[in-house]
């Protein structure tokens, strides 16, 4: 998106100019108060002096910026760290941070690609890229005034950005999460799931909230699904359909194994002589041997003291 931020270019020299100039203007009307040298209206010109003076000191840790206002007209963005004095008294200079903040997103009610009703959360690592945007796109400056304040301070301004970010990341959630099931059970396909394609669905919304965030000049560096669940209503549902699921899996793997077991029985049995049965004497051993290896509970032997033969 087209960003109309570009750098300062105005006037600025070192704040320590300023301030030796600062000291001069103070020396000159304390000689003028002992010596009475200079004619009464120096002293309240060199005191509006300073004052206009003093407006012009600047100072910016790194990661700080500042955007210069000259009655309206937007002048560029200071980026550069240190100690500044702007000859301009008059510029207004808005604070703005451009480190990065994390947002910790509660748990949200939505509904998965097949509707069933899910809570999911995220974890947002963001921060200030385009100034101009951020001050001027949205309404920053009257939501940071919105607790009363006659002025925006940086900590209001930049609790606004947050609750931006907020409302952002909400809908953006929203509209990731409604695009997939929450796992293979959910529906009809078979494709990515919010449980099995964390990698993938991070790599979505975390272009989904870029897309939202561009108009404030917000970056998304990182996000991440941090809570995954199935909503209160239907968890226990979906947790028995999971208890079941496993109990079918797990008997499929017993008769599999079960039937293997008996094959080699009669295979080994057939080989080594030990024992003539007819196909109903194997029937009955197939059926005797699967009921021992696929029941829950152990087998009571009973002893056959009779023959095999009729």
């Amino acid at each position: 998106m087209e960003t109309k931020e570009y750098n300062f270019k105005g006037v600025k020299v070192s704040g320590f100019v300023g301030l030796l100039l600062l000291f001069v203007l103070i020396g000159l009307i304390v000689f003028s108060g002992v010596t009475n040298i200079f004619p009464e209206v120096v002293a309240p010109v060199v005191a509006v002096a300073i004052i206009l003076l003093c407006c012009g000191f600047v100072q910016l840790e790194p990661n700080e910026a500042r955007a210069m206002v000259f009655f309206g007209k937007y002048c560029g963005t200071l980026r550069e760290n240190g100690f500044w004095w702007l000859p301009n008294p008059f510029y207004v200079k808005k604070k703005i941070s451009l480190r990065a903040r994390n947002l910790n997103a509660d748990a949200i009610k939505v509904n998965d690609l097949s509707g069933n009703p899910i809570m999911i959360g995220l974890v947002l690592v963001w921060r200030i890229k385009d100034v101009y945007k951020a001050l001027f796109e949205i309404d920053s400056q009257t939501m940071s005034q919105a607790q009363g304040q006659v002025t925006a301070t940086l900590n209001s301004t930049m609790r606004a950005f947050e609750n931006f970010v907020s409302v952002q990341s909400d809908a953006a959630l929203r509209q990731v999460a409604g695009r997939y099931n929450y796992d293979e059970n959910s529906g009809q396909n078979s494709g990515t799931t919010l449980r099995s394609g964390a990698d993938e669905i991070n790599d979505v919304l975390l272009e989904t909230l870029n897309e939202r965030l561009a108009i404030a000049g917000i970056e998304a560096v990182e996000a991440r699904i941090n809570y995954l669940a199935y909503a209160p209503e239907i968890a226990a549902v979906m947790l028995r359909r999971q208890q079941a699921d496993a109990i079918i899996a797990a008997r499929e793997k017993i008769v599999e194994g079960a039937v293997s077991m008996v094959k080699m029985a009669l295979e080994n049995l057939k080989k080594d002589s030990v024992v003539d049965m007819d196909e109903e004497r194997k029937a009955a051993m197939v059926s005797n041997l699967l009921v021992v290896l696929c029941g829950d509970e152990p087998a009571q032997p009973v002893v056959n003291t009779g023959t095999l033969y009729n």
